[in-house]
């Protein structure tokens, strides 16, 4: 039996689980790295001494130790990287150049690549003899149409990496191998990974043709702390009077659903029910319906549509409110199945296969080291 640590690493947090033959054996994370630091596993937590993030890893290595999983018995460890630029384009082994290489698309994701990397470097302290792999949030999208992916700038511009890049990428894999495992793989799908951060992709036949996030995770649909689209000069003009950091902090911290509505999370607006809250919910199904129509039209129509992440999966009403808009294209939900929560939420009438889809990023690294390693990517 093989078994792969699977990291997740944040700004201030370290997902981690172990997988052996596609089951998960154990998970678990650590919170607020550098501040009141806590490791939760199995729904306990407790609090433990993590300035940083090798000391986080070092936790997350010591309780899945007294679990059964200590290093001897691991195979490897995959890493989820958020972004791999125009290098990366496929899962491989880290070594000396592949952490070069990310470290050289910082610049493109300042606020999630230094945490990743900073979770590589820990565990290579810690584990010297582990092999390390990395699977990249970008690399679903990289065989885009150019078309797709170019920004009308000039090549100068185009030479400093400013195109579409896409994210959620490892979600829409592992919702594409979800989705056909359940039959063919429907030729034309639309994916909506609806959570704190949002996207929409258009999958033809397997593949990302398009997709909402472009050359950050800032742009698209309306988002937890995230505005989403929004004019380049709207952007200037915020930073002229904020300043650059200002800008970015209010655009990617301060807005969307918390800034329409006074809270990041879908549960808590709904509860509040104010207003804004109702406005904010309203924001993000329009938004959402509307990129939809054009993911749809990269694809030349739509045969199914499936939702995940933690909007995608909980909320029944948001679920509702989008594919009631998206019946023009002939899709009918099923009530009664979208409230219970059920898999296939699509009415026998419908045009348009509808489904929930559970999140399965962590499964899907651990599947994508295995077959770096097995030589079969």
């Amino acid at each position: 039996m093989r078994k792969f640590l699977v990291v997740n690493a944040g700004s201030s947090s370290v997902k981690f689980a172990v997988f052996a033959d596609g089951a998960e054996l154990a998970a678990g994370a650590v919170s607020e790295i550098g501040g009141a630091a806590q490791l939760s596993v199995n729904g306990q937590k407790q609090v433990v001494a993590a300035p940083d993030h090798r000391a986080a890893v070092a936790a997350c290595l010591k309780v899945l130790a007294q679990a059964g999983h200590d290093l001897p018995s691991l195979t490897a460890a995959a890493h989820r990287v958020v972004h791999g630029g125009a290098a990366f384009v496929a899962p491989c082994r880290i070594d000396a150049a592949v952490l070069a290489g990310i470290e050289g698309c910082v610049p493109l994701a300042p606020l999630h690549n230094p945490a990743n990397l900073a979770a590589i470097r820990a565990l290579a302290d810690l584990a010297p003899d582990l092999p390390q792999f990395a699977s990249f949030d970008t690399a679903f999208h990289a065989g885009q149409p150019e078309v797709a992916a170019r920004y009308a700038v000039p090549d100068a511009v185009q030479a400093l990496g400013i195109r579409r890049y896409g994210f959620h990428g490892i979600s829409f894999a592992s919702l594409t191998r979800a989705i056909a495992a359940k039959g063919a793989l429907p030729r034309r799908l639309l994916a909506l990974h609806l959570g704190n951060g949002a996207s929409l992709c258009a999958i033809l036949d397997g593949k990302s043709v398009a997709t909402t996030m472009g050359y950050s995770p800032l742009e698209g649909l309306t988002m937890g702390t995230r505005s989403g689209g929004i004019d380049g000069n709207a952007v200037l003009r915020l930073a002229e009077v904020h300043g650059i950091e200002g800008a970015g902090r209010i655009l990617n911290k301060q807005s969307g659903l918390l800034g329409l509505g006074g809270a990041s999370d879908m549960r808590a607006l709904q509860l509040a029910g104010t207003p804004e809250a109702r406005f904010a919910r309203a924001h993000f199904a329009y938004w959402a319906v509307r990129h939809a129509g054009s993911m749809i039209a990269a694809m030349g129509g739509i045969d199914a549509l499936a939702f995940t992440g933690g909007i995608g999966e909980n909320d029944a009403e948001m679920r509702g409110e989008i594919m009631a808009g998206l019946g023009f294209v002939g899709l009918a939900a099923d009530a009664a199945a979208n409230a219970a929560g059920a898999e296939k939420i699509h009415d026998i009438k419908s045009l348009v296969s509808a489904w929930v889809i559970p999140a399965a990023e962590e499964a899907w690294i651990a599947a994508e080291a295995l077959a770096v390693m097995d030589g079969t990517v």
